[in-house]
């Protein structure tokens, strides 16, 4: 169970610049699809002048944060009640926390860049920070990646499968949607074309209950080899998602369900489901990923950290958390691998699926500056 850091921290200023990146090929699920990221970068200045980065990305149809809205709750509220502020991680967390409703996004890049600045004074990664690793980079660890094959026709999907597998992935995400009858034809396209795949199913709350039994139990009679199905149901239907897991063997994963701690908990109490999927944008920060993750650990869960269609700088502060606590044991973080930006360098490597921290002070990654792509606000605003 991993612990909060205690250490005082001071913070002198917070400030924001904006970032767009286009997509190798468009990002589809079924809720959306993407074909370039804009995202914000905040900054998080200590008294000493350290400098720490976070990130977050446009998820309208997921957390309703735009870009704009990002950018206003950073140089706002969030700036308000940090900047001049000092005390310990938790208590500046609980600022953050409580600084506006909702805004995920936007509280988790100030969060992560607080920790960032944290690490980068005291020399330490932020896997270290939050419990884990020894520090070295060659000991700060190392996991099997999965990579998504997004929403597309079934001929599309194969080829995308058959990439990705040549690539060296060996577990595939599969995104479904709500037509249950193309998205076998999906499956059957996809193990066509890499019959020795692990598949992991997404149908980001597709289906409906009598759907979703129907369709699992129908994968499970045919023997596919088929991990897991993430968020079978629609999030607020916790009652549904523990009728599905009660009528099939294939583990369930929450995933929209979960922001918090508390809904970790509630999704437990019902015996929602099998394992729980923490996102950063969703939590609002590593201290309440950190404790849905120890509420898992508590209740003999396993967890995989996630992310959405994220720039590099959320992506290793997620697998620096998925590092760092023994509840997390898969990792769903291939977005770099979708973006034409490898901005700002550092922090990991993904090489044949496998995702390996560099190692580095916080989360090891260079300092982005506002002007390093085209479309950054030099403003700062």
């Amino acid at each position: 169970m991993a612990d909060t850091p205690t250490h005082t921290l001071r913070i002198k200023q917070v400030r924001c610049h904006t970032h767009q990146a286009p997509l190798l090929r468009p990002f589809v699920t079924a809720a959306r699809r993407t074909v370039a990221v804009e995202y914000v970068v905040a900054e998080v200045e200590l008294a000493g002048g350290v400098v720490g980065q976070g990130s977050a990305a446009e998820t309208v149809a997921v957390t309703g944060e735009s870009a704009a809205t990002i950018r206003e709750s950073i140089s706002g509220p969030l700036r308000e009640v940090l900047e001049g502020a000092s005390g310990t991680l938790e208590e500046l967390s609980a600022r953050i926390s409580g600084a506006l409703e909702g805004a995920t996004s936007a509280k988790s890049a100030v969060d992560v860049a607080l920790l960032d600045a944290l690490g980068r004074s005291t020399g330490e990664p932020l896997v270290s920070l939050l419990g884990g690793g020894s520090g070295a980079a060659g000991e700060l660890g190392s996991m099997v990646n999965d990579m998504t094959v997004s929403l597309e026709s079934p001929k599309t999907m194969a080829i995308h499968a058959r990439e990705a597998a040549e690539a060296g992935y060996h577990i595939l995400k599969i995104k479904l949607g709500r037509d249950i009858d193309e998205d076998r034809r999906r499956l059957e396209a996809v193990l066509d074309a890499v019959p020795h795949a692990r598949l992991r199913l997404d149908a980001n709350q597709g289906w409906d209950v009598a759907g979703a039994v129907s369709m699992i139990q129908g994968l499970e009679s045919a023997g596919l080899p088929v991990d897991l199905v993430e968020q079978p149901v629609a999030a607020a239907d916790i009652a549904g998602l523990a009728e599905v897991r009660r009528n099939v063997s294939t583990p369930i994963m929450a995933d929209e369900s979960i922001w918090s701690a508390a809904d970790a908990q509630r999704i437990i109490d019902l015996e929602g489901a099998d394992l729980l999927n923490i996102k950063l944008a969703k939590t609002g920060g590593l201290l309440e990923a950190l404790r849905i993750a120890n509420i898992a650990e508590t209740a003999g869960l396993e967890c995989m950290v996630g992310s959405m269609m994220e720039p590099r700088i959320s992506i290793s502060a997620a697998a620096q958390l998925a590092l760092a606590h023994p509840a997390v044991t898969m990792i769903d973080l291939d977005a770099p691998e979708w973006f034409t930006s490898d901005l700002p360098a550092g922090g990991f490597e993904q090489r044949g699926g496998v995702l390996q921290l560099l190692g580095g002070h916080g989360l090891g990654l260079d300092i982005l500056s506002p002007d390093q792509d085209s479309s950054a606000d030099p403003t700062g605003n």
